[in-house]
């Protein structure tokens, strides 16, 4: 026994693979337009380069929010 509680090694292994599922639908992502949509913020400089994709995360926080809302009821 390692003293850390079940809960938390499945949390991580469940983290771990989310990480994972992100990481090979990335480049799909990408290629359906996701991470370049017209409310993301793009600063670029001489040797700098600042993206935050605004619209994309509000669009994939509504999507997720719509599939969970819809596995609860």
């Amino acid at each position: 026994m390692s003293g850390v509680p079940v809960d938390v090694s499945r949390l991580l292994v469940t983290f771990g693979l989310v990480l994972v599922a992100v990481g090979l639908l990335w480049p799909l992502a990408h290629k359906l337009g996701l991470g370049r949509l017209p409310g993301d913020i793009v600063v670029e400089r001489e040797h700098f380069r600042f993206y935050f994709p605004l619209a994309t995360s509000i669009l994939v926080s509504a999507v997720l929010t719509l599939v969970l809302w819809l596995l609860r009821r």
